[in-house]
């Protein structure tokens, strides 16, 4: 059905980090390591960019026209734009938190989208009323801040991605909503990124991080697609369903906030603690963590779907999904006493 548009989105994606690769490295657009940013030489910070280009493109050819997708549009546009300058700059918290709150407010003003409700997770139903906009608010700042520091290795921000795009689309297309076109579109962009951010199949493709510009906007989009598949009037999925699919990502963010706010520090200053530095602290590679981290982000999203497919009760769904978080923390936490057990046995 959006095969045509898939592979335009696709080449195009592929072409702009091509062309633009040796353009970024002129101007200075590039990541330099350092205590925190551990990899070699300078590389351009062009993959956001590439991305919504080549979404944006192809959405004003082939979509069709509504007040949503331009409003989806200008609000992604200004968090790129953000995003390109912290990456230039690295600018303040404060400035990225006020940017972000102002597109969360703008949606809602433009596309009326906002959370109405958290369905029956406790086991009646939880309707938002006047704080739905505060908790949508809320919710777009979470999932562009999610996505935004778990790109902390290569291919991780992208994978995560991907995986919750896929499984987006499939309820999309069970639904039979439209919205499918965006996330099939972003599937096509994100695996064209992916090629030359883990240079494959070829060496020789110019190596590309996507920066805070694209985990920004790819937070956003998921965050987006997600206001419109829990929308009464598209209804592809219950509410509890998005949990699954950012699971790992949200987990990070919440279990790391809670070990910086334990230590007397921000919960928003970079540090490495995340998972896949973890994963890094007790031996493994990147590329192993890489794989296993994706792996358990799609049976996590797997086992949601098929409870949502199944019908099971979202009370259930909310508790398991609680369960899944309270196990994740503790391994975190007791991380080098389960790796030292595992040694032994």
């Amino acid at each position: 059905m959006y095969l045509e548009p898939i592979i335009f989105c696709f080449s195009l994606c592929a072409f702009i980090n091509f062309i633009v690769h040796p353009i970024a490295v002129k101007v200075g657009l590039v990541d330099i390591p350092n205590q925190r940013k551990k990899h070699a030489g300078a590389i351009p910070l062009i993959g956001g960019l590439a991305i919504f280009i080549s979404i944006a493109i192809t959405s004003i050819l082939f979509f069709s026209s509504n007040t949503q997708i331009f409003v989806y549009l200008f609000s992604a546009m200004t968090l790129l734009i953000l995003g390109v300058l912290d990456d230039k700059n690295d600018l303040s918290v404060t400035i990225r938190l006020i940017t972000q709150c102002g597109v969360s407010i703008f949606i809602f003003l433009a596309a009326d989208m906002y959370l109405t409700t958290f369905g029956n997770i406790l086991g009646f139903e939880v309707t938002l009323g006047k704080f739905g906009v505060l908790i949508t608010v809320l919710s777009v700042i979470a999932a562009i801040n999610a996505f935004n520091m778990v790109d902390g290795i290569d291919g991780l921000a992208g994978m995560l991605s991907l995986n919750t795009f896929l499984f987006i689309s499939v309820t999309f297309l069970l639904a039979g909503s439209e919205w499918l076109f965006l996330s099939s579109i972003f599937i096509a962009a994100i695996i064209a990124f992916l090629m030359f951010n883990l240079r494959w199949p070829s060496k020789k493709l110019g190596k590309v991080f996507m920066g805070d510009a694209g985990s920004m906007v790819i937070g956003f989009t998921v965050i987006w697609l997600l206001l419109v598949g829990v929308d009464e009037n598209v209804s592809a999925f219950r509410p509890v369903l998005a949990l699954y699919l950012i699971a790992i990502p949200l987990m990070d963010m919440v279990a790391i906030m809670i070990r910086r706010i334990k230590k007397g520090t921000s919960p928003f200053k970079p540090d490495r603690e995340h998972l896949h530095h973890i994963f890094e602290r007790a031996g493994q590679s990147r590329r192993r963590a890489l794989v296993t981290i994706s792996i358990v982000a799609f049976i996590i999203a797997a086992i949601g779907l098929c409870m949502e497919l199944l019908g099971v009760d979202e009370w259930k769904m909310f508790l398991v999904f609680c369960l899944l978080f309270m196990v994740y923390n503790y391994c975190l936490i007791h991380v080098w006493k389960i790796l030292s057990w595992i040694r032994k046995h």
